[in-house]
């Protein structure tokens, strides 16, 4: 499971990736930004996927590519 934090859109689409710039401002646009920073983590396994569903990270995507699924939440 990792962690990152996240200052910026073009950070976010590089560390989701989403192949389109456009996807990730979206999802973005979706939210009500407190905060422009995030915390990205990826889980391997449904331990993980738990761990951080518990502390508060939103599914975002499953990456076929790296076989993990994608969260996030505001720092």
């Amino acid at each position: 499971m990792g962690c990152y934090r996240v200052r910026n859109i073009k950070h976010a689409h590089q560390l989701l990736d989403h192949k389109k710039l456009e996807k990730t401002a979206f999802y973005i646009r979706l939210l009500n930004f407190e905060s422009d920073e995030w915390h990205i983590a990826h889980a391997t396994n449904l331990e993980e996927e738990n761990k951080l569903i518990e502390a508060g990270f939103e599914f975002i995507r499953y990456s076929e590519k790296d076989q993990v699924a994608k969260y996030w939440k505001r720092k």
